[in-house]
């Protein structure tokens, strides 16, 4: 599920999974305390959500991917992309040139194999946002660069592939 900001991906996601009794939907984005914004967003999300589903709020997908268990739903890719970027120090262009960029890459290929591996029903989201504004900055622009990235080889391993524009599906063909 690609889409922009708004655009319904979340929400057709949720409807791809919505006859599964069983639903573990893995929140990339963390609480982050004290923002209240954010915590009514999180909140919106819960209440759209089947009471028997469980949430694992996570970004280690990889051993998640890798399990038996009911269908998953990660909201979001982009979040997961952001944890990624922080733990290999990417914004930074020294460390970015010095190994940051390799052990990115690496962490992605290792996300797009297990994507590729997994026996479980997978519904992925991830924001398309390529299309928009070219970022100010570096770290903008590779954060911009490295989602398309991740974006590419994540499909690549899927089934099926839909871009959600203003809440309307269309599927983009292998």
């Amino acid at each position: 599920m690609l889409g922009g900001a708004r655009s319904g991906k979340s929400v057709e996601a949720e409807r791809r999974l919505e006859t599964y009794p069983d639903v573990l939907y893995v929140a990339t984005g963390g609480t982050r305390a004290g923002d209240p914004e954010w915590a009514e967003r999180v909140g919106a999300h819960r209440e759209r959500r089947p009471a028997s589903w469980r949430t694992a709020e996570t970004c280690d997908l990889v051993p998640l991917l890798g399990e038996e268990g009911p269908a998953l739903l990660v909201d979001c890719l982009s979040l997961w992309l952001t944890d990624a970027m922080d733990t290999v120090d990417a914004w930074d262009d020294t460390a970015w040139a010095g190994g940051g960029r390799g052990a990115l890459r690496e962490r992605v290929a290792e996300l797009a194999g297990a994507v590729r591996c997994t026996r479980r029903r997978v519904v992925l989201v991830s924001n398309e946002v390529g299309a928009g504004v070219v970022p100010a900055t570096a770290s903008g622009r590779r954060y911009r660069d490295e989602l398309g990235r991740l974006n590419t080889a994540v499909a690549g391993e899927c089934e099926e592939v839909v871009l959600v524009v203003a809440g309307r599906v269309l599927p983009l063909p292998g």
